[in-house]
C-alpha cells in the first residue's frame, strides 16, 4: 500500500528469501513491498515491548552471575 510519503529503496535479497516473497506475494495478493514493511514493523514493535520491559525493570536491583549460581545451589535447584 504506497502513500504519498512512501520512501524507495533497494533491498538485496538471498535467491532463496526473494522466490519465498514471490510465492508468499502470488498467494496473498500483496507486493513484496507490502510483505517486507509488514515484517519490519512487527519487529520494531518486538523491539518496543523489550524496551519498555526495560524501563520498567531499572529499579530492581541486579544480581551477578555468580551469585544467581550460588543461590540456585543453595536453593537445590541445579
Amino acid at each position: 500500500m504506497m502513500s504519498a510519503l512512501t520512501k524507495r529503496t533497494i533491498i538485496y535479497f538471498e535467491p532463496k528469501i526473494h522466490n519465498i516473497l514471490k510465492v508468499k506475494s502470488l498467494e496473498t495478493s500483496r507486493s513484496i513491498s507490502d510483505l517486507v514493511n509488514e515484517a519490519i514493523l512487527h519487529e520494531l514493535a518486538e523491539d518496543a515491548e523489550d524496551l519498555k520491559a526495560f524501563e520498567e525493570r531499572y529499579n530492581e536491583p541486579s544480581v551477578s552471575f555468580e551469585d544467581l549460581v550460588k543461590g540456585l545451589k543453595a536453593d537445590g535447584k541445579i
